[in-house]
């Protein structure tokens, strides 16, 4: 298993993680098999969408940010619901296929990293399973 940290500088932002990824798949060795990615936090998550075009991570994040306010009477007394929400929303893994040591990925597909109650320093993990 590997993890990663990453560094958030935002209270809602996504992060490309795909190369990193890749990376750890290129050590891995494996040339078939899947890659599980995890968030263990109950306020980000991981999710795959386009990464060539900025403006999908700026509609996505636009868009939660209404359909899911910040503040919208909560029970949750530390301020955070609307995060815990988003990420129970966005799902807390995503698993990856590696075909020829690589990840099977669309040509605009990319993996990113889901902060919803940053900034913060968080932890993803990787494993992989060859087949």
């Amino acid at each position: 298993m590997k993890y990663h940290s990453v560094t958030t500088h935002h209270r809602t932002e996504l992060i490309n993680i795909t190369g990193w990824i890749r990376s750890e798949v290129q050590k891995s060795g494996i040339q078939e098999g899947i890659c599980v990615v995890f968030v263990p936090h109950t306020t980000a998550a991981v999710t795959i969408n386009e990464s060539a075009d900025p403006a999908v991570v700026e509609d996505l994040i636009s868009h939660l940010d209404k359909a899911v306010p910040k503040s919208n009477y909560y029970r949750h007394s530390e301020g955070n619901s609307d995060s815990h929400i988003k990420a129970s929303l966005f799902g807390s893994s995503e698993t990856l296929l590696i075909s020829d040591g690589d990840l099977v990925l669309g040509t605009w597909q990319g993996v990113f990293f889901c902060e919803f109650d940053g900034p913060r320093t968080r932890k993803v993990f990787l494993t992989f399973v060859a087949s």
